[in-house]
């Protein structure tokens, strides 16, 4: 499993300790675990199943990252969870985005929630979305639960032709 090295301290410490979840990092034995931790950073270019994948800046409450995959038609970018991220946009300038997708927690009359907590609101995403070029193709995902309606229908108020399908589906598929 690749993480940042909070996300795997975290993991170790509060999760797979024991008393939660057993330590699959050393099961069935340490020499063969079913599981194992690969430290990542920011910036790092990983080659997995023949694909360059970068991994991205995100800003949020607890550490976490995005991730850029470079396929044919360009970049796939995904944001995971995120608020406001200034730090992603210059990066995906120079780059041919084939396809965003990227959260949006909370509708606008939660968006002071959504700033605290570090997630996305449907202004909040359009002010993020202001530097992106129009014909990237926008997915939604990460809508909390009882919020997908009126988030649906704050980002339909956008205007925005690109952002669909709202939200994203369990079984889509994807092809780069």
């Amino acid at each position: 499993m690749h993480a940042l090295p909070e996300t795997i301290e975290a993991l170790r410490q509060h999760v797979m300790n024991w008393v939660i979840w057993p330590d699959f990092t050393q099961l069935p034995s340490k020499t063969a675990p079913v599981l194992r931790f690969e430290p990542l950073s920011v910036g790092q270019e990983l080659y997995l199943g023949g694909r360059r994948i970068e991994v991205l800046p995100a800003e949020h409450t607890v550490p976490a990252v995005g991730y850029g995959i470079e396929a044919e038609s360009g970049w796939w970018i995904y944001t995971g969870d995120t608020g406001p991220n200034p730090a992603l946009w210059p990066l995906l300038a120079p780059r041919q985005v084939a396809m965003l997708v990227i959260e949006t927690a909370f509708s606008d009359g939660e968006a002071d929630i959504a700033v605290v907590s570090q997630h996305l609101a449907p202004r909040l995403l359009a002010h993020e979305l202001r530097t992106l070029a129009p014909q990237v193709p926008v997915y939604i995902t990460h809508m909390k639960p009882g919020e997908q309606a009126q988030v649906a229908s704050e980002l339909a108020g956008l205007d925005s032709h690109r952002i669909l399908p709202l939200p994203l589906e369990t079984g889509q598929v994807f092809h780069l």
